[in-house]
């Protein structure tokens, strides 16, 4: 997306991600690549992606695993530096924020639910501290009392009960754990919650539980998401707008209704045509097309193109832009060309 695109999109948007990039040194130790005369080898996990998310709406990011959308996640609380790139949220340059002395005041506003309930919470710790760590860590409670009455309150609004905070994490379900995550990463009274596949771990009946506690919370209290998942069904259920990633990138943008009824991008059909539909019962499903290639050296030009059923000597050599194309933004030749 270009800066007057961005400038023009961006008002009253809570967070903005402008040309965000993050590249990791994966090379062998030094010696090993002297002896065996090996150049330094670089991935590039995300390479110039830029969005913007409205305040209480939500923004998914779908692709296949490797994609960068965990990456992207990371990026935006903090856990990672961007190599190029910067993320505003409501104004301020975030990750200058975490790195000044106001870091606190910007980390209680930007919370994350990680994938794995499993392992995101401490075994050795009742819920009780877990979910009240936060409010100790900002100082949000002056007193042992004001702790369990504001523990009881996260935990009954995510569905649990004042009796689970004795408990430990191995007495819970999958499902119930990662309601305790929900209710920790509430603790703060976040504006912004980045949301790494927090159902993908969890059985179907569960998943769905979870997901309408969170659009419950988005409409009580005002929410912004940014959902990263590969399960479209899930996206569908609860994003406002979805970004399709492919080897780092940003092809495809679009609010939802728009994406999943006329998909403009070959990925994004792709990856729509391979799931299964009750009408076409008995019909062969058409899956997705090729190996992602090797994000240690992605092809020239398109990085899509050595799966794409419309590609041309262009795609071969020139990298498409995010662009504005009827209504939604796209980074694709062949579309851009008329030739879909």
């Amino acid at each position: 997306m270009n800066a007057s695109n961005l400038s023009s999109a961006s008002k009253g948007a809570l967070v903005i991600a402008n040309d965000l990039a993050k590249t990791f040194d994966v090379s062998a130790p030094w010696l090993t690549r002297f002896i065996e005369r090996n150049p330094r080898q670089l991935l590039k996990a995300v390479d110039g992606v830029s969005f913007q998310i409205e305040k209480g709406t939500t923004l998914a990011l779908v692709g296949e695993s490797g994609c960068g959308k965990s990456t992207v996640a990371r990026l935006l609380v903090g856990l990672y530096e961007p190599t190029r790139g910067g993320f505003t949220f409501d104004g301020q340059d975030a990750h200058a924020a975490f790195k000044s002395d106001n870091a606190k005041a910007m980390r209680r506003r930007i919370q994350m639910i990680f994938q794995d309930p499993y392992a995101s919470l401490n075994p050795r710790w009742t819920v009780a501290n877990i979910v009240g760590e936060p409010l100790h860590e900002h100082q949000l409670v002056e007193d042992e009392g004001e702790l369990q009455a504001r523990v009881t309150e996260l935990l009954q609004s995510v569905g649990l009960s004042s009796q689970d905070m004795s408990k430990y994490p191995h007495q819970f379900s999958g499902g119930q754990r990662q309601r305790v995550s929900i209710a920790r990463a509430l603790a703060t009274a976040p504006d912004f919650l980045v949301c790494d596949e927090p159902t993908s771990a969890l059985d179907v009946s569960v998943q769905a539980q979870v997901l309408n506690i969170m659009k419950d919370l988005q409409r009580a209290r005002g929410l912004t998401y940014l959902f990263i998942s590969h399960n479209l069904a899930v996206v569908r259920h609860v994003s406002d707008k979805v970004g399709v990633m492919y080897l780092g990138q940003l092809v495809e943008l679009a609010d939802k209704h728009s994406l999943f009824s006329n998909p403009q991008h070959p990925y994004t059909r792709m990856l729509l045509d391979a799931i299964p539909k009750l009408k076409d019962t008995g019909r062969a499903r058409i899956p997705v097309q090729g190996e992602v290639p090797n994000p240690l050296n992605p092809p020239l030009g398109c990085s899509f193109h050595p799966r794409c059923p419309l590609v041309n000597a262009r795609c071969k050599i020139e990298r498409p832009s995010l662009k504005n194309l009827n209504g939604i933004q796209i980074a694709c030749h062949a579309v851009e060309e008329g030739r879909n």
